[in-house]
């Protein structure tokens, strides 16, 4: 399927292994998981354009390829459809654009469900970062629906916390974590079924430093845990995300993991949506990958606000595959 297929437009059907799709060799410490990318070119919650060519930077840096030869076997569910913002008009000035993001997040919410039905782990390319409210919903929804519950480690330069309350901007993609803790908007919260998404006690950011005075009211609260630039940079990557990992495990199926490429420095990783200077450095990202791997109980994973319009010579989606490469098992030796 190209990527400009309709991913919804065809079923899927199940891969089957091949000589060229079993475990390496040289990587015997990782265990073959089935995967199932899934694109969501959306742009439509912020104001800067580019994000929307993410997915296809990413898989131009060989995800798939790259993923295949650890001994995965993947497949390429293609993009699904989305509105673009010259053919729409933005609506309400407190959440732009929320009924074409919320249709695309449903479809988007779909496609996960299913993909965890047939036994796939997804991976899910943005776009902005308002898709998570697609993502999230589908897991919860899978696992709600086996009376568990998720956890939710929101890697980001920003919590993603403000409602059309008190978002400066009115960009959705400020909004995404509010809507699956159940503090709206209400259509993004609703997606699949009605109510959070996630518990506030199994959900935790890490990397923050770009918050909003009203976003920091709304992560007090939440209850949800945080860890900010501060923290990495006082206690060490290794034990601010060994600490997340126990809080977004404890009594929960697993997690997923909702990376943002601009929790990294835009000097190893300058074409995100909103690049805010002062992130992880690229060791450490890769260190936050390992470890998340090493707890091996992720159920899910999406890289998002990748834009190569103001990339260098697609550094940044270089990288988002390096990390996913680390966070599937990828070691040094």
């Amino acid at each position: 399927m190209t990527e400009k297929s309709q991913a919804e437009a065809t079923p899927l059907k199940p891969a089957q292994p091949s000589s060229s799709k079993t475990r390496k060799p040289g990587f015997s410490h990782i265990t073959p998981r089935h995967i199932q990318v899934i694109g969501v070119p959306l742009d439509l919650g912020q104001s800067r354009r580019g994000v929307d060519m993410g997915p296809s930077a990413v898989r131009v840096a060989g995800l798939e390829a790259k993923l295949e030869a650890l001994g995965h076997i993947v497949e390429d569910a293609g993009n699904i459809s989305v509105a673009i913002a010259e053919q729409k008009k933005e609506g309400d000035a407190n959440a732009k654009y929320l009924k074409e993001i919320t249709a695309t997040c449903t479809r988007g919410a779909d496609l996960v469900y299913k993909a965890l039905e047939a036994g796939k782990i997804p991976i899910v390319l943005g776009g902005d970062h308002s898709i998570a409210a697609g993502t999230v919903s589908g897991v919860s929804e899978y696992f709600r629906r086996k009376d568990q519950r998720i956890g939710l480690l929101w890697i980001d330069a920003h919590s993603d916390i403000n409602t059309p309350e008190t978002s400066p901007s009115g960009n959705v993609h400020g909004m995404p974590l509010a809507a699956l803790l159940g503090l709206g908007p209400v259509e993004l919260g609703s997606i699949l079924h009605e109510g959070p998404k996630v518990a506030p006690e199994n959900c935790v950011l890490v990397g923050i430093r770009d918050v909003d005075d009203a976003e920091k009211e709304n992560i007090r609260q939440s209850g949800i845990e945080f860890y900010t630039m501060r923290d990495i940079d006082e206690r060490g990557m290794r034990t601010v995300i060994e600490e997340a990992l126990r809080i977004v495990g404890r009594g929960t199926a697993g997690y997923h993991v909702s990376l943002d490429m601009d929790w990294i420095d835009p000097e190893d990783a300058p074409g995100v949506g909103t690049p805010v200077e002062g992130g992880a450095t690229y060791r450490e990202a890769h260190l936050a990958m390992e470890i998340i791997h090493d707890h091996g109980r992720m159920t899910s994973f999406e890289i998002v606000e990748v834009n190569p319009v103001i990339d260098e010579h697609n550094r940044t989606a270089q990288l988002a595959v390096e990390l996913a490469l680390s966070a599937f098992g990828k070691k040094i030796l």
